[in-house]
């Protein structure tokens, strides 16, 4: 069988590495907000180009930590891809505020820029981008509409660490992002892990302090804040990491680009890139009408596959008050599709063994 992702194989490659730094951190007697997590913020900024970096609990309260730290709330809304992951959402109505949802590009995946401005009332606070799938959103549209309209935009850079845009890395390239780390992520922990970037000096000691308790020094706090802290022994594994996801994101690029190039099944759409250096290629998400029937064959011959998502926020009983809504892009993507197995430790064999079972379908 060739799994989805082989999360034992990725992480063997560091175990000596991992074996020797979780001994450093059970030595040391200090498991949180220790030096590892300093290490690692401070790597993680410079990777991402951006001054500042925090590790967080996960990458849904890395989210709601940067609305928090703006202060939005009720009343407030913030613009929204309707295709996105729930946790997005989730973290706009966990703060009070109403999420207004735009369809996306169809062929990007990604919130279509062109259809935002008409989304946008005086009761608009921000936008939220997700570079879905690994592939980094076209900004410069949305930059434009951040001036114009006096916007934040806030970053879900949770499939796209070290995907590129205009030269910047995602994780600045708006006025905050945020981040999972969660373990299949591109960069992944060994448990829940999250982490928030910003140039933004007074946003990150707000949210430092929120994220300790409301605290900004020890018993002393000035929020009535959360407990969302990254581990010592998370911190110290992904700082380990960091230095190879490059080379990791660089052998993603080479097998999407051997399916994108090889699979000629008529049946299945493959995904549109406008930029190889803007994806990394957390999925590689195709469509195909017969989705499931596809899925079982696949199964059926050995081989793992996912779906991400089959079914939209709006269609969701936790968003019953949109149930009633139509969104027919997002819809047409969610009945769509489909995931192939994508990793930086997949064998040219297992990837050209893939791409001749999808010809045959």
């Amino acid at each position: 069988m060739i799994k989805f992702l082989d999360l034992e194989k990725i992480n063997n490659r560091f175990r000596s590495e991992f074996d020797a730094r979780i001994k450093d951190v059970l030595d040391s007697g200090w498991y949180l907000s220790g030096k590892w997590n300093d290490e690692f913020a401070a790597h993680f900024a410079e990777f991402c180009g951006t001054k500042h970096a925090i590790g967080v609990a996960n990458g849904l309260d890395a989210i709601n930590l940067i609305i928090r730290g703006y202060g939005f709330g009720p009343g407030d809304e913030i613009i929204v891809p309707a295709n996105t992951y729930i946790a997005t959402i989730l973290a706009i109505s966990e703060n009070g505020c109403t999420p207004v949802l735009v369809e996306p590009d169809i062929n990007t995946y990604n919130i279509a820029p062109e259809k935002i401005e008409e989304k946008i009332t005086p009761r608009t606070k921000a936008i939220i981008v997700v570079h879905l799938y690994g592939q980094a959103v076209q900004m410069k549209k949305i930059w434009e509409l951040a001036k114009k309209y006096n916007l934040k935009i806030i970053e879900d850079a949770a499939q796209a660490h070290g995907a590129i845009y205009d030269g910047n890395r995602v994780g600045n390239l708006g006025d905050a992002a945020a981040f999972s780390f969660y373990p299949g992520k591109n960069l992944g922990a060994l448990g829940d892990a999250g982490g928030i970037t910003t140039n933004d000096t007074e946003l990150f000691e707000r949210v430092k302090a929120i994220a300790n308790y409301g605290s900004d020094y020890k018993y002393h706090h000035i929020y009535k804040g959360v407990n969302s802290r990254m581990d010592e022994i998370q911190a110290a594994l992904l700082d380990i990491k960091l230095p190879y996801l490059d080379a990791d994101n660089a052998r993603r690029r080479k097998i999407a680009k051997f399916y994108c190039e090889n699979i000629t099944n008529q049946k299945i759409l493959l995904p549109k890139t406008y930029d190889e250096n803007a994806h990394v290629w957390h999925v590689f998400a195709i469509r195909c009408e017969i989705r499931d029937e596809l899925c079982k064959y696949l199964n059926d011959n050995g081989v793992q596959t996912n779906i991400h998502y089959p079914t939209p926020p709006h269609k969701q009983g936790a968003y019953k008050e949109w149930n009633n809504q139509s969104f027919p892009i997002t819809e047409e993507i969610h009945h769509t599709i489909m995931s192939l197995p994508m990793s930086p430790v997949m064998t040219d064999d297992e990837v050209k063994q893939i791409v001749d079972l999808v010809n045959k379908f």
